[in-house]
């Protein structure tokens, strides 16, 4: 296992996301690992990162975190899927084609946020990923993410 995050082999055109690319200096560099069958990443947000309710977290970042780590697991599961583990090859870039996010609680700010995410179907250059993101060890958002690889002759 690697101590490197999946958006840590991300060829470096495709390495400047808000989200999570490593060289956006002003983004959220988030990190998604592999945890058996689960990708996982967990991200503090910052104080300004309030919502519209003071002390709660913004929807629309919980949106962007949902995506960018539905992303990073489907690259990383089509690497996986391929026969190659990470570093072995480097990763394919997928690209939003949907994403539906269920608000279910409030996130807390402050806290740490842990994103889960499990694959639900690869297909070809489609991939459907379905991502928790909780806080105190509740569920507070729910996502689903349909992620296609983007073309190698792009």
């Amino acid at each position: 296992m690697t101590d490197k995050a999946f958006q840590d082999f991300y060829p470096d055109e495709f390495a400047h996301c808000y989200g999570c690319g490593r060289l956006n200096e002003a983004g959220l560099q988030i990190k998604s690992y592999w945890d058996g069958e689960e990708s996982v990443c967990r991200y503090t947000p910052e104080p300004f990162f309030t919502g519209g309710f003071p002390g709660y977290f913004y929807g629309g970042l919980i949106s962007s975190l949902i995506d960018c780590h539905s992303a990073a697991t489907a690259s990383a599961a089509k690497l996986r899927a391929d026969g190659f583990a990470l570093g072995e090859k480097p990763l394919s870039r997928f690209v939003t084609a949907s994403l539906k996010i269920d608000f279910l609680k409030p996130t807390p700010m402050g806290k740490i946020i842990d994103l889960r995410s499990r694959v639900l179907e690869i297909k070809s250059r489609k991939i459907i990923v379905s991502t928790t993101l909780s806080a105190e060890d509740e569920i507070r958002a729910k996502g689903e993410a349909i992620m296609v690889q983007l073309p190698e002759n792009r």
